[in-house]
């Protein structure tokens, strides 16, 4: 295998580490917002969190990204496929998210949240300043587990047209004929993209652990 062909790779690793890290933000901070619901006492909340996530948790990703690919150009939406792609990505990844933060929500010490009453802060000024920040220190690990699972299923996205790491080795691969060689280099990148992923989260997870001062 040539630079050459190594470089295209490269250049659609990067294209798959950018698709993949907005729909990490986009659906964590969806995430957040399902997992407040869904651990609300009110069951006008609740409810439709629960059913938010347990429909993109039930259906395949696959089938999720064929669907917005092909309803958006249906209502009048005419996006790039990489839109549709984002779309995807996010919405699934953001109900695995609401469920590990959902854990973290239940986890704030109750002795915080009546502190915060007392001090006259509003449920909004509870969730951005206590509650979230606590919640996503507590799960850091699972939301980080979940961003690796997410960049590798970013290979998904071919079927909407966007030419991803694994596209691009595929395309490749018929043209020059040397599969091996092109999906051996495509896994590894992926595996060098989640390694540093992980690696960042164990830092962030070491920075944000409760003993550091």
């Amino acid at each position: 295998m040539t630079l050459q062909l190594f470089g295209l790779l490269v250049e659609a690793a990067l294209y798959t580490i950018l698709i993949s890290a907005i729909s990490i933000v986009v659906g964590i901070t969806i995430g957040m917002g399902v997992a407040s619901a869904r651990a609300s006492s009110h069951r006008v909340l609740a409810w439709p969190a629960r059913a938010y996530v347990s429909f993109f948790r039930g259906v395949p990703l696959l089938v999720q990204l064929l669907v917005i690919y092909n309803l958006l150009p249906a209502i009048g939406l005419n996006v790039p496929s990489e839109v549709a792609a984002v779309a995807g990505l996010s919405l699934c990844t953001s109900a695995y998210q609401a469920e590990n933060l959902r854990g973290g929500f239940l986890s704030v010490p109750k002795g915080l949240l009546e502190s915060a009453d007392m001090l006259g802060l509003t449920p909004w000024q509870q969730l951005l300043r206590i509650r979230a920040p606590i919640a996503f220190r507590l799960t850091l690990p699972a939301v980080v587990n979940e961003a690796i699972l997410i960049l590798k299923a970013s290979s998904l996205v071919s079927v909407v047209g966007v030419v991803e790491l694994t596209k691009m080795a595929a395309d490749l691969a018929n043209s020059t004929y040397l599969p091996i060689q092109l999906y051996s280099a495509a896994g590894l990148l992926y595996f060098l993209i989640n390694r540093v992923v992980a690696g960042l989260g164990a830092y962030a997870e070491r920075r944000l652990s409760w003993g550091r001062r």
